[in-house]
């Protein structure tokens, strides 16, 4: 964002979007409403979540991306913050579909991404736009609801304080993801209310895939990404099998287990309590049971590295998916 953008007024939005982990037993989220309405009461707020786990980045990352394409233009809050009252900045980004406000703790960037990308940044620091007293553990009251209060109601971006140079903003580490001959290996994002396992992949990499997949935790321990920017993830051949004492799956691999999955594209493609693989609505890679929770299915938890590899021969026509 050019200087002379970031000190133009736009025309007032109509929608503060907030994302927090602040729960629904205290009085956090009302009191992030009520400063909103006392500075802008015409403003529309929508609550995206208050129930991302307390201190999560990552998952309050995820679901902020996963969510704010599909909001009205506005200015969106997220709060989920555990280095609250430290060194670490707040800011206020400028994207072309929107303006995000929050920490600078990661949270914020993948949401940027999804919006068209970071087109100028701002720390917050001008105590008018402040509350007279910021609490050392309420930022979320003290300084981004007002600020993101005063930004839709049109005030510049830049009014709100010094330019920050986006190439310094906190990132979250990329989740590994890892494309194989017969597959691929890729980090658990997220996991939702239903159970159903996101995995960092995203869905064209299940398409050549069979009819059938099979599912076990990745075997080695993923290095530092090569040059290509592309994670790597040690995988030897040639691993022993081992008996499943759960009986259900036949041979498990050397990481303990391993399970058949239907490649289709809805949970009612596999039989009732069966696992399917499909491209979930955010487009990525997502393991779920017809009826049932994937998640304590294959014990898995974000962060877990999943291989997925394809049953038979990919790419002959009698197995494909289709």
């Amino acid at each position: 964002m050019t200087s002379s953008a970031a000190h133009e007024s736009r025309p007032p939005a109509k929608v503060v979007s907030l994302t927090t982990d602040y729960g629904l037993v205290d009085g956090f989220v009302a009191a992030c409403h009520g400063v909103i309405a006392r500075v802008a009461p015409a403003l529309r707020v929508i609550d995206v979540t208050h129930l991302v786990p307390p201190g999560d980045v990552r998952r309050g990352a995820a679901v902020l991306a996963q969510t704010v394409p599909h909001l009205p233009p506005g200015v969106h809050v997220a709060v989920v913050d555990p280095g609250v009252g430290t060194s670490r900045r707040g800011v206020a980004l400028g994207t072309p579909a929107g303006l995000l406000v929050g920490p600078d703790n990661g949270l914020l960037l993948d949401a940027a991404e999804a919006l068209g990308g970071v087109t100028g940044a701002v720390e917050l620091t001008n105590p008018r736009w402040l509350a007279p007293r910021v609490s050392a553990t309420f930022h979320g009251r003290d300084v981004f609801a007002p600020v993101a209060a005063r930004l839709a109601l049109g005030a510049p971006l830049a009014e709100a304080g010094p330019p920050v140079d986006p190439a310094t903003l906190v990132r979250l580490p990329e989740p590994l993801v890892r494309r194989l001959p017969d597959g691929f290996v890729a980090e658990v994002v997220m996991v939702d209310h239903f159970g159903n396992v996101q995995l960092a992949a995203p869905a064209e990499l299940l398409d050549p895939l069979p009819a059938r997949v099979r599912v076990r935790p990745a075997t080695g321990e993923p290095t530092v990404h090569d040059p290509t920017g592309e994670p790597t993830v040690h995988d030897p051949t040639g691993e022993p099998t081992v008996h499943d004492p759960t009986g259900e799956d036949g041979p498990a691999s050397a990481g303990g287990w391993e399970r058949d999955a239907v490649h289709g594209r809805t949970f009612g493609d596999a039989p009732v309590g069966a696992l399917v693989a499909h491209a979930d609505s955010a487009g990525r890679v997502a393991l779920s049971v017809n009826g049932g929770h994937a998640a304590e299915l294959l014990a898995v938890v974000p962060g877990t590295l999943l291989r997925v590899r394809g049953c038979g021969v990919v790419g002959d026509a009698t197995g494909q998916h289709g």
